[in-house]
């Protein structure tokens, strides 16, 4: 995330881009352990608003952080590529032994199933934009065949939608890349400062 952050920067943003165990840690672990630093290093700096700017997994950790403990001065929200209702990917592949060590346990808790932390985190009632892609990479052509319907190669994009969010924009991007997007960058700044996507 280190080019979006640099973007955000240069609009006006004060930055703290957290870097997580998701390897080792389950989710509750990491919103437990590693997220109240980098929300405690956003008030230290005297700021109007906390906002939130995911890829993937992040956005499960947001969305278990708010309901949680929801933070003081709490902004909006921009998530990237979300399992919001889950991956199939993790279905067809989480018994794998390669794929365990690879995702961590972290990983593991993003399948489909209803009592997956996805889908038992609920809807949101802060403003949420969600940016999602459909160009999936060459190297994600397996990944597709468990996936139904459009997909960024890692999540198809009807599960990455959320009950309350505010807005919806879909890319022509793939899951591993859409950080880097100009448009995506462009249209996250646009969501943090109006509420909404300009497209």
């Amino acid at each position: 995330m280190g080019e979006m952050e640099t973007k955000l920067r240069e609009a006006g943003f004060l930055t703290v881009n957290l870097e997580y165990p998701s390897r080792s840690k389950t989710i509750e672990q990491i919103v437990s352990e590693h997220v109240p630093e980098a929300i405690a290093q956003c008030h230290s700096n005297k700021v109007d608003a906390i906002h939130f700017v995911t890829h993937s997994m992040g956005g499960i950790i947001t969305r278990k952080t708010i309901k949680d403990n929801r933070p003081e001065l709490l902004g909006r929200v921009v998530m990237l590529s979300p399992p919001n209702k889950g991956s199939a990917i993790v279905d067809a592949m989480k018994d794998r032994w390669y794929f365990r060590w690879f995702n961590g346990p972290a990983g593991q808790q993003l399948s489909t199933s209803p009592d997956s932390m996805p889908n038992v985190l609920g809807p949101v009632d802060y403003p949420v934009g969600i940016i999602t892609g459909d160009d999936p990479e060459f190297f994600d052509s397996w990944f597709i065949s468990f996936i139904p319907g459009e997909s960024d190669g890692k999540v198809a994009v009807t599960r990455t939608k959320l009950e309350g969010m505010s807005d919806f924009l879909v890319v022509p991007e793939s899951h591993t890349y859409i950080m880097y997007s100009d448009l995506v960058q462009d249209e996250t700044i646009h969501f943090l400062k109006h509420g909404v996507f300009s497209d």
